[in-house]
Protein backbone atom coordinates (compact mmCIF):
# COMPACT_ATOMS: atom_id res chain seq x y z
CA UNK A 1 0.00 0.00 0.00
CA UNK A 2 3.13 2.69 -0.97
CA UNK A 3 1.54 6.06 -0.88
CA UNK A 4 -1.45 5.47 1.26
CA UNK A 5 -1.45 5.96 4.91
CA UNK A 6 -3.50 3.61 7.18
CA UNK A 7 -6.49 5.55 8.69
CA UNK A 8 -6.56 5.05 12.52
CA UNK A 9 -9.72 4.14 13.73
CA UNK A 10 -11.54 6.92 16.20
CA UNK A 11 -12.67 4.93 19.08
CA UNK A 12 -13.79 8.03 21.47
CA UNK A 13 -17.39 6.78 21.72
CA UNK A 14 -16.14 3.22 23.64
CA UNK A 15 -16.44 5.83 26.31
CA UNK A 16 -19.79 7.27 26.55
CA UNK A 17 -22.62 5.57 29.24
CA UNK A 18 -22.33 2.74 30.75
CA UNK A 19 -22.95 0.35 27.94
CA UNK A 20 -21.63 1.74 24.78
CA UNK A 21 -23.58 0.49 21.29
CA UNK A 22 -21.59 2.12 18.96
CA UNK A 23 -17.64 2.95 18.99
CA UNK A 24 -17.45 5.10 15.50
CA UNK A 25 -19.97 7.76 14.65
CA UNK A 26 -19.45 11.17 13.02
CA UNK A 27 -19.91 13.01 16.13
CA UNK A 28 -17.27 11.56 18.22
CA UNK A 29 -15.97 15.26 19.37
CA UNK A 30 -19.33 15.14 21.62
CA UNK A 31 -16.53 12.70 24.06
CA UNK A 32 -14.19 15.42 24.19
CA UNK A 33 -16.28 17.66 24.98
CA UNK A 34 -17.78 15.53 27.80
CA UNK A 35 -14.62 15.02 29.10
CA UNK A 36 -13.99 18.92 28.70
CA UNK A 37 -17.02 19.05 31.00
CA UNK A 38 -19.23 20.60 28.47
CA UNK A 39 -22.58 18.65 27.43
CA UNK A 40 -22.82 20.01 24.06
CA UNK A 41 -25.80 19.27 20.74
CA UNK A 42 -24.82 20.83 16.92
CA UNK A 43 -26.46 23.49 15.45
CA UNK A 44 -26.90 23.80 10.93
CA UNK A 45 -25.02 26.67 10.11
CA UNK A 46 -27.53 26.94 7.22
CA UNK A 47 -31.07 27.05 8.31
CA UNK A 48 -29.56 27.26 12.30
CA UNK A 49 -32.01 23.77 13.41
CA UNK A 50 -30.33 22.74 16.78
CA UNK A 51 -30.02 19.23 17.31
CA UNK A 52 -29.58 16.96 20.73
CA UNK A 53 -28.42 14.34 20.70
CA UNK A 54 -25.58 15.91 17.97
CA UNK A 55 -25.70 15.34 14.75
CA UNK A 56 -23.40 15.73 11.99
CA UNK A 57 -26.15 16.28 8.89
CA UNK A 58 -29.54 18.77 9.05
CA UNK A 59 -32.30 16.69 7.46
CA UNK A 60 -34.20 20.10 7.37
CA UNK A 61 -31.77 21.69 4.56
CA UNK A 62 -29.53 18.61 3.63
CA UNK A 63 -26.11 20.20 4.64
CA UNK A 64 -23.30 18.97 6.94
CA UNK A 65 -22.35 22.37 7.41
CA UNK A 66 -22.89 21.89 11.41
CA UNK A 67 -21.59 23.71 14.36
CA UNK A 68 -21.13 22.59 18.12
CA UNK A 69 -23.40 24.96 20.74
CA UNK A 70 -23.39 24.26 24.57
CA UNK A 71 -26.05 23.01 26.45
CA UNK A 72 -26.46 25.53 29.40
CA UNK A 73 -28.63 26.96 31.63
CA UNK A 74 -31.92 25.47 32.60
CA UNK A 75 -34.68 23.25 30.88
CA UNK A 76 -38.42 22.55 31.77
CA UNK A 77 -39.04 19.41 32.65
CA UNK A 78 -41.56 17.83 29.87
CA UNK A 79 -41.76 14.58 31.52
CA UNK A 80 -40.14 11.56 33.58
CA UNK A 81 -40.70 7.60 34.17
CA UNK A 82 -39.05 5.58 36.61
CA UNK A 83 -37.44 2.23 34.95
CA UNK A 84 -37.94 -0.92 36.73
CA UNK A 85 -36.48 -3.24 33.92
CA UNK A 86 -33.83 -2.19 31.74
CA UNK A 87 -32.13 -3.33 28.71
CA UNK A 88 -29.18 -5.56 28.93
CA UNK A 89 -26.15 -3.95 30.21
CA UNK A 90 -28.07 -1.41 32.73
CA UNK A 91 -30.23 -4.51 34.77
CA UNK A 92 -27.71 -2.95 37.74
CA UNK A 93 -28.55 0.59 37.58
CA UNK A 94 -32.40 -0.54 38.74
CA UNK A 95 -34.75 1.70 39.40
CA UNK A 96 -33.55 4.44 37.73
CA UNK A 97 -35.12 7.52 35.75
CA UNK A 98 -35.13 8.79 32.15
CA UNK A 99 -36.62 11.84 31.08
CA UNK A 100 -36.88 14.90 28.78
CA UNK A 101 -36.00 18.34 29.19
CA UNK A 102 -37.23 21.09 27.21
CA UNK A 103 -34.75 24.21 26.58
CA UNK A 104 -36.20 25.81 23.89
CA UNK A 105 -35.11 25.27 20.62
CA UNK A 106 -34.27 21.55 21.16
CA UNK A 107 -35.19 18.94 23.67
CA UNK A 108 -32.78 16.77 25.54
CA UNK A 109 -33.19 12.99 26.97
CA UNK A 110 -31.68 11.41 29.47
CA UNK A 111 -31.63 10.15 32.76
CA UNK A 112 -32.16 11.53 36.30
CA UNK A 113 -29.43 12.09 38.18
CA UNK A 114 -29.25 12.83 41.99
CA UNK A 115 -32.88 13.67 42.44
CA UNK A 116 -35.19 11.84 43.88
CA UNK A 117 -38.38 10.35 41.95
CA UNK A 118 -40.94 11.72 44.65
CA UNK A 119 -39.34 15.52 44.08
CA UNK A 120 -39.90 15.41 40.82
CA UNK A 121 -42.31 17.83 39.33
CA UNK A 122 -43.64 18.28 35.36
CA UNK A 123 -41.79 22.55 34.69
CA UNK A 124 -39.21 21.54 37.28
CA UNK A 125 -36.23 23.69 36.06
CA UNK A 126 -33.11 21.23 35.75
CA UNK A 127 -29.68 21.79 34.23
CA UNK A 128 -27.74 18.91 32.56
CA UNK A 129 -24.58 18.24 33.55
CA UNK A 130 -21.52 15.92 32.58
CA UNK A 131 -21.28 12.65 35.24
CA UNK A 132 -17.89 10.24 35.50
CA UNK A 133 -19.19 6.60 36.15
CA UNK A 134 -16.56 4.33 37.29
CA UNK A 135 -14.13 2.68 34.87
CA UNK A 136 -13.32 5.55 33.02
CA UNK A 137 -17.07 5.94 31.11
CA UNK A 138 -19.00 9.32 30.86
CA UNK A 139 -22.39 10.52 30.19
CA UNK A 140 -24.71 13.23 31.45
CA UNK A 141 -27.34 14.04 33.70
CA UNK A 142 -30.49 15.98 34.86
CA UNK A 143 -29.98 17.70 38.74
CA UNK A 144 -31.24 20.30 40.13
CA UNK A 145 -29.96 23.89 39.18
Amino acid sequence: MAGKEKKEKDLRFKKFGTVSFTAVTKVNDFIDKLEAGQVSGTRCKKCGLAFFPPRADCHQCLTSDMEWFPVTGTGKLVTYSQLMYAPVGFNEDLPYAIAVLDYGDYKVFGRIGNVPLEELTIGMAMKTEVNRLPGGQINYVFNRP
